[in-house]
């Protein structure tokens, strides 16, 4: 089993901490009127208390995810 890297690495522990699933805050980012990576960072910080690892996280891993789709 190799271990998960990047962002996704940080996803069992965003799950733990806050009680949602990433789907949930991935629905948020896409959401959100928001478009760039550190607007949506601060945004999940300050409206929905993320610490700064996992918010970067989850935006990295979802702007991804649509530029690839």
């Amino acid at each position: 089993m190799t271990a998960t890297k990047g962002p996704a690495s940080y996803f069992p522990s965003i799950e733990k901490k806050y009680g949602q699933p990433i789907s949930h805050w991935q629905d948020l980012i896409r959401s959100s009127p928001l478009t760039k990576h550190m607007e949506l960072v601060a945004w999940l910080k300050s409206e929905h208390g993320l610490g700064h690892g996992h918010a970067n996280a989850l935006v990295a891993a979802t702007l991804t995810e649509a530029r690839q789709g």
